[in-house]
């Protein structure tokens, strides 16, 4: 049997002068960053959620200062971001579910799940950068809005209020949207996702208007009211308080509760589901 030829200095093993090593969470953590910077869906979320912060605030500003009777008190000057803070939870909520259900609509989640096997390691990875990411841009924002509010109306807000309306506020519409990234990896459905999600927020205060006429739901339609997620908003800039209702920092509390369900449910559906 003749010996099959080799070039001189020819070797049958090749070793890659890359170190090889597990991939660990840091690693999915990258990838992920680098997926959704890359995604025009979270600039075009990210950046009308930043203007309608910016221009519902400072035009409720500027309203409350050209019909103030001397009845606005200018130390609740930061409640004034309430209303924006209410319509970029919309943004929130639409980045919240794109950034997993755009994965599934596309097929890009066999690659990712191939690249990584780890199907919670992938779901953590996501979760991390999505709230730091939404965290980051909501507390800027809000600092910035709180600023130039105090500037147009004046006042002088306590440390406790700028800590809720900067902090808190940034906090909970993160959290919401870590709901919705929940809701997204279990429904793997866009439009479903998102439409489950307004529904969470919406239904709640649609329902009194129809139950607050019956007796006999009187007291439902009141505690939809106080529970509801714009009110519980509200309550971080003290701009809709109700007697009965959650207070202080339990709106908080309350959502990261809603959040660890909703994650929780979809980290069990990954594992149980096909990709």
């Amino acid at each position: 049997m003749t010996t099959p030829y080799q070039p001189s200095g020819a070797t049958t093993e090749y070793t890659s002068p890359i170190p090889a090593r597990p991939a660990r969470l840091g690693d999915a953590i990258a990838s992920e960053w680098t997926k959704i910077r890359s995604l025009r869906s979270t600039m075009w979320t990210l950046g009308v959620m930043v203007a309608l912060f910016l221009g519902v605030g400072i035009f409720t500003a500027m309203i409350v200062t050209i019909t103030d009777d001397g009845t606005f008190i200018k130390d609740d000057v930061l409640s004034l971001g309430f209303f924006g803070a209410v319509l970029s939870g919309i943004c929130v909520i639409t980045l919240g579910v794109l950034t997993i259900t755009s994965e599934y609509s596309t097929g890009m989640i066999r690659t990712t799940m191939t690249a990584c096997p780890s199907r919670a390691r992938v779901l953590t990875a996501k979760a991390i950068v999505y709230f730091a990411l939404v965290f980051t841009v909501c507390a800027v924002t809000t600092l910035l809005l709180g600023a130039v509010q105090v500037g147009i109306v004046g006042g002088e807000p306590d440390g406790g209020q700028w800590l809720r309306a900067t902090l808190g506020a940034s906090l909970y519409l993160a959290f919401l949207g870590l709901l919705s990234l929940g809701i997204g990896s279990m429904i793997r459905h866009s439009a479903g996702a998102i439409t489950i999600m307004f529904g969470v927020v919406l239904l709640p205060l649609v329902m009194t208007v129809f139950m607050i006429s019956f007796d006999a739901l009187r007291g439902f339609s009141e505690w939809l009211v106080k529970y509801s997620i714009p009110s519980q908003l509200g309550v971080l800039y003290e701009g809709a308080i109700l007697d009965g209702g959650p207070q202080g920092w339990e709106p908080l509390a309350i959502i990261i509760g809603l959040a660890a369900v909703a994650l929780a449910g979809a980290y069990a559906a990954l594992e149980s589901r096909d990709i």
